[in-house]
């Protein structure tokens, strides 16, 4: 067994850096939690490259004592504890002692900070974990930090890190996360020399929300507050209109400190059950107040997560107290009609749906015998302008928002240059329709029954993947134009992926600071709710990551699409049956579904009178 050795600190810093400092948005959160805990009124946070090339973070808080700022740059030092008594009991941001080292080592750095005891103050620099320099500066009161060049001298980490977009994005969360919990604060958050996000440190959350989510949000949530001797609750719930596709737009703070946790999530999100939109995740903004011994901060390094001495009477707390909050707000904060939402669902939920990273088709076998799918090669199947009118006939006729873009002439030239592919099955012969959603049909001794919704979604899915891949896509123009206010997020998220939106029909401009305006959109969705299926594309997108290629995402764009498709209990013609099953014969895999689900199913005659007793 080799010799133990003991690590320098310089190597220890950076080990600990790597647990602390994730990435640009982990050195925003620290120095913004040693602003806040240092009692600031005004912060301002500049970053460019997405913070990869600079951070810089302004404070008018209390500063740091000149004897005090080699010190503040050494591991577990600390103004926050002195003993570890002051564990049980932290009310502050920060308490590790970390943060400054851990950012110190794996950036070059610049700290200039002056109390109200002097008339100047020092300026210390650090690159690499080396000290360079500390000398007295002119500076304001407070406390001026300026990180740069990010990871330089560690390569490994330095290749891992996302886009600028993507860090712009996620150092955004954190600032409207902040300040969220700290609405006494004014914020003011600078991306690239542009203004991004500006709060005016009133107190009033309210005031903080409409400057971080807009207009939209803001009239439609609702305060809670609920008290007991242990923990208080208070904050604000949304309503169904905001719902949205993923979590992105939940916000938890235990004693003013955001976390992570799942139990609480789960907690609310059952008591909005059943007032949501299925597979919507409501918004929320929470803030729980409890005594500091009764949770534990001190279980992960970037102070993600904390532990409850009780978590289930914190579960049955949130839940109680949100769920009797919708109850007693349903008439004013809900409007929810079953039949009139029935009658509309094809035009206003678009759910959210698991994006298949690698489409693999379902084995055959399980569907088709492998020898009829060799019996023969059957001719290709001339494709025409019913391929889109015959299940969606107002898909071209002007209504309020869309009009003509491409003539049927047009759109049949570009379907009959299409590359024709065999087909998967032979004919089918129509019996029926069970249901008015099945159909069923046969072919010598082999009965089918066919999901018609699965099928042309299917049908539309490959339509539009080729198109995609092609580039080849058909839009359609809006009469009026549909503007969408963006939080800066959401609007960072969307101008990494505006590309992938242009190459898969959509005309969008931007339109202010974070809004868009959508101009055009592509004709296979027919007349689709639009707001809402960008906010799902642009959700889908930000669950998918960075790391995910474009390809990948041009499915997820065309599987939300096929919510154009025919629906369960839509009566179809013997005719439009027929057309159905010759379309799907002849599409790349006509088995499954885009979300995996089975198209079609066979059953033999073998199969049949096995269940019948006919034979063993």
């Amino acid at each position: 067994m080799k010799r133990i050795n003991l690590l320098d600190i310089n190597t220890s810093n950076k080990i600990a850096a790597g647990e602390v400092i994730e990435g640009p948005s982990s050195v925003v959160k620290e120095l913004l939690e040693n602003s806040i805990d240092s009692g600031a009124k005004n912060i301002t946070i500049e970053i460019e490259e997405g913070g990869e090339k600079s951070i810089k973070v302004i404070d008018d808080g209390s500063g740091i004592h000149p004897m005090d700022m080699e010190k503040a740059f050494m591991p577990h030092a600390t103004s926050k504890i002195n003993n570890v008594e002051d564990l049980g009991k932290i009310n502050t941001m920060g308490f590790r002692g970390e943060a400054l080292a851990s950012i110190a080592a794996v950036s070059n750095i610049t700290l200039k900070s002056r109390t109200d005891q002097f008339d100047s103050g020092m300026e210390i620099i650090i690159n690499g974990g080396i000290l360079k320099s500390v000398q007295h500066s002119g500076c304001n009161l407070g406390t001026t930090v300026l990180v740069e060049n990010l990871f330089f001298n560690v390569p490994a980490r330095q290749k891992f890190l996302k886009s600028s977009s993507s860090e712009s994005a996620g150092i955004s969360d954190i600032v409207s996360r902040l300040s969220l919990a700290n609405a006494h604060i004014s914020f003011k958050f600078f991306k690239n020399g542009k203004k991004s996000i500006t709060t005016y440190g009133t107190g009033n959350v309210m005031d903080v929300i409409r400057c971080i989510y807009g207009k939209n949000i803001y009239e439609n949530i609702t305060p809670i507050e609920k008290h007991s001797d242990i923990i208080s609750i208070y904050g604000y719930i949304g309503n169904s209109e905001i719902s949205r596709g993923s979590r992105n737009h939940q916000s938890l703070f235990v004693n003013k400190r955001y976390i992570k946790n799942k139990p609480i999530t789960t907690a609310v999100e059952k008591a909005f059950k059943s007032f949501l939109t299925i597979n919507k995740f409501p918004f929320f903004i929470l803030f729980l107040d409890i005594f500091p011994e009764f949770i534990d901060v001190n279980v992960h390094p970037a102070k993600w997560e904390i532990k409850f001495s009780d978590p289930r009477m914190i579960f049955k707390f949130v839940f109680d107290t949100v769920h009797e909050a919708l109850r007693n707000n349903l008439k004013d904060s809900f409007t929810i009609d079953t039949k009139e939402d029935d009658l509309n669902s094809n035009a206003t939920e678009v759910k959210q749906i698991q994006i298949p990273v690698d489409l693999k088709s379902l084995n055959s076998e399980n569907y088709l015998n492998q020898n009829d799918k060799n019996e023969s090669q059957y001719n290709s199947l001339h494709e025409n302008i019913n391929d889109f009118q015959q299940y969606k006939p107002n898909l071209y006729k002007n209504d309020d928002h869309y009009i003509q873009k491409n003539s049927p002439d047009k759109i049949n030239r570009e379907i009959q240059n299409e590359e024709h592919t065999a087909a998967k099955f032979p004919p089918l012969k129509i019996i029926g329709q069970f249901y008015n959603t099945y159909i069923i049909a046969e072919d010598g001794n082999n009965l089918y029954m066919v999901d018609q919704h699965a099928a042309h979604e299917k049908i539309l899915f490959e339509k539009y993947k080729k198109s995609i891949q092609n580039g080849k896509i058909l839009s359609q123009v809006l009469v009026t134009p549909v503007v969408i206010e963006l939080t800066p997020i959401d609007y960072n998220y969307y101008m990494e992926n505006d590309d992938i939106f242009k190459r898969t029909g959509f005309n969008i401009e931007l339109f202010g600071d974070t809004a868009v305006s959508i101009r055009e959109v592509p004709m296979i969705l027919g007349k689709p709710d639009i707001k809402n299926l960008f906010m799902d594309i642009l959700d889908n997108l930000k669950n998918m990551g960075s790391g995910d290629t474009c390809e990948v995402k041009y499915l997820s764009i065309a599987t939300l699409a096929c919510k154009a498709a025919i629906k369960a209990r839509d009566h179809l013609s013997q005719m439009e049956m027929d057309h159905l099953l010759e379309e799907l014969r002849f599409i790349e895999d006509p088995f499954t579904c885009p979300h995996g689900r089975p198209v079609i199913i066979k059953f033999t005659l073998n199969d049949l009178e096995k269940k019948f007793k006919r034979i063993q």
